[in-house]
């Protein structure tokens, strides 16, 4: 025992040491003649099964081994995928997709009815999947959904093992954004029946796409290697692929800068213009305009004041974005007074909130007067729990909105809890109030309104439930006209804006450190770089 002490403690006292001077880069061996990539990826997946998933670091694993029948293009567009081609009925409301020949990993074809398979798969609701209200479009869905009607009533059939067709409740114009989601990807019905829920295990998984599972080292890397099998396998350059947890941007940063990551998915917004120094990192640094908005939400359920307009409307106005945004986090994104952001496809944003205008000493006296009317001042203030997660980006900003809110007498608690169970909090409504962020599943609107629809279940934190909000949103679905279709999504963004059911805080762009030698990777709205288009030129 003494000398395993002994050779502990001199173990210890080598680390130490060696803590003290530069440390040498720590990188897995690349085979001989292949090509490798190391990804620094933020957090650990929940799952690698689609139906299961809800992250952008998620499917950026998911999506490189299955491939719906659009796939992402490298500007982040739809692009033919397992579907060769398409064809609409008049009225919008039948989609036909012809496949390619296309295999699996283990050899077995890919076919029509494994997109029926996953479909209807999503639908149960023994699966349980948060996102099966994002194809609440198709025919039956949401009745199959809420466990009123079987799976097969659901509005998709095999026609052949190379014909798809998807029946529709209303036109979908965006349908082709949606079918590159992973709530559209295939499953391979022969490996789910025999494996069950194990097959999402490296030594089950099967994949259609450019890269499969090799191995799942939890709290440490995902490997997935080169999928023969793909059917555009011939040109996939990289070889092999390790996917990083790194959820704190700072240590990502230094892996970046020691070479043992080419990518990092993020980097702390208060870093980017030091990167940006020509002694710094700057050949490094990609940033770019993108669709997704931070949002403070309202446990309304359980939280008697914030059923009160004027109350949430006094804690909205008094948010000072304008610091947050330039003061705080200064990575050029913009404060956010409406919910979806500039750049997004066929669509009138509604208009700014006529406070937003106002000084902030007269935003904040109007907040005092109506919490006041709603019956909380200097002798009986409004006091609740505001919970996020523990990113530096979240710990940078909780205490500056505690201090917005203590400027019109309310007092503050600020809960911090890991991401992932953050927002495990926010679905089982364990929150007073919280914070939320939302990056479009698609180029639409819909992606950000449909989250408020009151019938979307789990990811509507704050339960809002307005009719005349989901009569506006109806009506855009049956709208056949591009304008009048957009006019109605703004006056439901308005109306929701107005009943002030969530607080916008700010609209984001997408950070990314980038090694040089990667070549292929191109800046876009939707921050999606799918690996088959990326290279890693060779060292000379």
């Amino acid at each position: 025992m003494r000398g395993a002490a002994r050779i502990a403690a001199s173990l210890v006292l080598a680390a130490m040491l060696a803590s003290c001077g530069p440390r040498a880069a720590i990188r897995p061996a690349c085979p001989a003649g292949k090509a490798c990539l190391e990804y620094g990826n933020g957090s650990e997946p929940v799952s690698l099964d689609p139906a299961k998933i809800t992250g952008t670091w998620e499917d950026r694993i998911v999506g490189e081994m299955l491939v719906g029948l659009t796939q992402d293009d490298p500007q982040g567009r739809p692009a033919p995928a397992m579907a060769e081609r398409w064809e609409t009925s008049a009225d919008g409301k039948r989609w036909t997709f012809h496949l390619r020949r296309a295999l699996w990993s283990d050899g077995v074809p890919v076919t029509a009815g494994d997109f029926v398979f996953a479909m209807r798969r999503l639908m149960e609701p023994k699966t349980a999947s948060e996102y099966a209200y994002l194809l609440f479009f198709i025919r039956n869905a949401e009745a199959v959904n809420d466990g009123k009607l079987p799976p097969e009533a659901l509005g998709v059939r095999a026609i052949d093992d190379r014909t798809l067709e998807i029946d529709l409740t209303h036109p979908a114009p965006y349908l082709l954004e949606v079918a590159k989601h992973e709530t559209m990807y295939p499953a391979p019905e022969h490996a789910v029946r025999r494996w069950g829920e194990h097959w999402t295990d490296p030594a089950h998984y099967v994949a259609n796409g450019p890269y499969r599972l090799v191995s799942w080292r939890l709290g440490d890397h995902i490997r997935l290697t080169k999928n023969p099998l793909y059917y555009d396998a011939a040109k996939v350059c990289i070889d092999q692929v390790d996917f990083y947890p790194t959820t704190d941007p700072i240590a990502a940063e230094r892996r970046v800068r020691r070479g043992e990551l080419d990518v990092s998915s993020d980097i702390l917004s208060n870093r980017v213009h030091y990167l940006e120094q020509p002694d710094q990192m700057a050949a490094y640094v990609r940033v770019h305009t993108y669709l997704g908005v931070s949002y403070l939400v309202f446990n309304t359920r359980d939280v008697a004041a914030f059923r009160d307009r004027r109350v949430r409307l006094a804690l909205d106005m008094t948010v000072d974005r304008a610091f947050i945004t330039q003061k705080l986090e200064r990575d050029g994104r913009l404060p956010a007074y409406t919910f979806v952001p500039p750049g997004t496809d066929n669509y009138a944003a509604a208009p700014l909130p006529v406070w937003a205008a106002w000084p902030f000493e007269r935003r904040q006296a109007v907040a005092r007067a109506l919490l006041a009317q709603a019956g909380y001042g200097p002798g009986h203030p409004l006091s609740f729990e505001y919970k996020h997660g523990d990113s530096p980006e979240a710990l940078l900003i909780a205490p500056a909105l505690q201090a917005d809110w203590r400027t019109i007498g309310v007092h503050v608690t600020l809960a911090q809890e890991e991401g992932q169970i953050a927002y495990q909090d926010l679905r089982v409504r364990n929150f007073e109030m919280g914070a939320a962020s939302w990056i479009a599943d698609y180029n639409d609107a819909t992606s950000f309104l449909t989250l408020l629809q009151s019938n979307t279940g789990a990811q509507n934190y704050g339960d809002y439930d307005n009719p005349a909000f989901d009569a506006l949103l109806s009506a855009a679905d049956n709208e056949p006209d591009a304008k009048v279709r957009a006019a109605d999504l703004a006056r439901a963004e308005q109306l929701m804006l107005d009943d002030a059911a969530i607080i916008p805080v700010s609209f984001f762009v997408n950070k990314a450190l980038v090694n040089p030698k990667i070549t292929g990777w191109v800046d876009n709205l939707t921050n999606w770089h799918r690996l088959q288009y990326l290279c890693v030129k060779r060292q000379p």
